[in-house]
């Protein structure tokens, strides 16, 4: 199974394909879409849609994770992170690829053992369990964390334990 993962932000998404063979988890791509502050939010939508288009194009994963909405203080964030998770979708849907999301602490709870862990310990974690040879910014290790939830509920639901939910 090969996931296309993204943790949806307007200047910063974090996006990353995983894929678990015999079991183990392995990272094929992650990295960062920046958006400057001086572009326009729109524009920000745009470059978020196409360049998820062309990693489902470049990758062919097999469905779509991402993180659920999350609680924040200030409406014009929320609106935001929607608007951004909202592009994120699209790119996905447009491509045919089933979605699901997962609660925040519950990718921190299956990456780090507790889903009250830092954005640094995510991103530790998710270079020792994937073996790789750098730490990803925390952006693309917040993905790449969504990624290994996903594969990790997809075999809890082989085995017949309830886990994600597709949206």
């Amino acid at each position: 199974m090969r996931v296309l993962a993204i943790d949806a932000s307007l200047r910063n998404t974090g996006v990353a394909i995983v894929e678990a063979n015999n079991g183990k988890p392995r990272s094929l791509y992650f990295g960062t879409i920046r958006n400057a502050s001086s572009v326009r939010s729109s524009s920000c939508l745009v470059a978020i849609r196409d360049r998820l288009a062309e990693l489902i194009r470049e990758h062919e994963p097999d469905c779509c994770a991402l993180e659920s909405v999350i609680y924040v203080q200030s409406y014009k964030t929320a609106i935001v992170l929607g608007a951004a998770r909202g592009a994120a979708i699209l790119a996905a849907a447009e491509n045919g690829l089933p979605i699901f999301e997962y609660a925040p602490n519950r990718i921190k709870q299956a990456t780090v053992g507790t889903g009250a862990a830092g954005k640094n310990q995510v991103a530790f974690m998710v270079r020792a369990l994937l073996g790789l040879t750098e730490t990803p910014d925390t952006d693309a290790a917040d993905a790449l964390a969504i990624g290994l939830t996903h594969l990790r509920s997809q075999e809890a639901a082989r085995l017949g334990v309830p886990g994600s939910e597709q949206i």
